[in-house]
């Protein structure tokens, strides 16, 4: 049978590989709300326009997240920005954070 003093340290070297075990697990997760990202001086002008007139303006987006929620929320990604829509028209537009 083992001593207590064998079990301590069982039990302490076990604690100890489950601490450097979750904390190498962990992520950081950064997240800036929408208000703090800065709007796009290029693609200001957008705001209130159809999802046809962007397309039209700024060609095929990157890519296209959504409808969800309601109202409908789509998010279309560019280059340099975001275009967000609610329903068919542009409610704001976002940098992407470079870096």
């Amino acid at each position: 049978m083992f001593s207590s003093a064998a079990l301590r340290n069982l039990t302490l070297a076990g604690l100890v590989g489950i601490a450097v075990f979750t904390t190498a697990a962990q992520a950081e997760t950064i997240e800036v709300p929408v208000g703090s990202q800065g709007q796009v001086a290029e693609a200001s002008h957008l705001r209130g326009k159809r999802q046809d007139q962007v397309n039209q303006e700024l060609g095929e987006p990157i890519s296209i997240q959504g409808p969800v929620g309601t109202p409908a929320i789509t998010r279309w990604e560019y280059a340099d920005f975001f275009v967000y829509f609610e329903n068919d028209r542009v409610l704001h537009t976002v940098a992407k954070h470079h870096g």
